[in-house]
């Protein structure tokens, strides 16, 4: 459920919270989002009528959002058509699980002649936002599940004629972790995963405390949530475990994202819908 690249700064930026209210409640309304829906779903977490106006502004010339009426009328904005592709991806990636055995790897060998330089930029940046890892200039790889989305996300951008893909396993001569820790900065991905436990942790261990859960403390606390953990499958992309480091925090980061998924979404739900 994530634009790619959908990224935003740890500071859930009214752009990134829109698109992240969209992925996980926008699809089930049975319309277009009233504008003064948004107003109010972004209200409630911290973000003033303006700064949505704007946000909704961009996203409208990114052709993310289209604007339209409501059954009675009112101005709204419904998800392109590419926006709810984005964000079904995005879906397999922030709900799915990591395959544990890592069978395998898609690799993408593209080659930009020198006169379409901004391509091969655009390319570059398209491959790193699927969460893809350098083996060579020109050769990007990425766990083999993600094959289907890098397909249809580099056609979609035009670039397809740029790039071979290709299915297969490291065979040498370096053991595959190490390969791995050279393709990924592992370093800067514990980071990401440790800079969401900071700030979501002790919001499920509060949560945990508690027998109730109000829907509007239950929302106000799972979007910026899920605002957060949708960029980390993109930069992390379910790398196999046995090729990562003892005590990888990305373990716990899903756990504690899963843990808040199950504990407020629901509930959050009843919030949204509550007009």
């Amino acid at each position: 459920m994530s634009e790619q690249p959908f990224h935003s700064s740890s500071t859930h930026t009214p752009r990134s919270l829109i698109v992240t209210l969209y992925g996980a409640y926008g699809r089930d309304f049975p319309g277009p989002v009233p504008v003064a829906e948004l107003i109010r779903l972004l209200g409630a977490a911290g973000v003033d009528a303006p700064a949505v106006r704007s946000a909704v502004s961009r996203l409208k010339r990114r052709g993310l959002l289209l604007p339209a009426r409501t059954a009675a009328g009112a101005a709204g904005y419904a998800l392109s058509d590419a926006a709810r592709q984005l964000l079904d991806d995005g879906d397999r990636r922030i709900y799915g699980a990591p395959d544990p055995a890592g069978t395998g790897w898609v690799l993408a060998v593209f080659s930009v002649p020198e006169s379409e330089r901004a391509r091969r930029h655009v390319l570059r940046s398209t491959l790193t936002g699927l969460g893809f890892g350098t083996a060579a200039p020109g050769v990007w790889l990425a766990p083999a599940g993600l094959y289907e989305e890098t397909r249809h996300t580099l056609e979609r951008i035009g670039c397809s004629a740029y790039v071979d893909l290709f299915r297969g396993e490291h065979l040498g001569f370096a053991a595959t972790a190490d390969a791995v820790a050279r393709w990924w900065d592992l370093s800067a991905l514990a980071k990401l995963h440790e800079a969401f436990l900071d700030e979501h942790e002790p919001v499920l261990r509060a949560w945990q405390g508690r027998p109730d859960t109000p829907p509007r403390e239950a929302y106000r606390d799972y979007l910026p949530a899920l605002d957060s953990w949708r960029h980390l499958p993109y930069a992390d992309p379910g790398l196999p475990a046995h090729l990562l480091p003892d005590d990888w925090p990305g373990i716990r980061s899903a756990q504690v994202f899963r843990a808040l998924d199950e504990r407020l979404r629901r509930a959050g739900a009843a919030f949204v819908n509550a007009a």
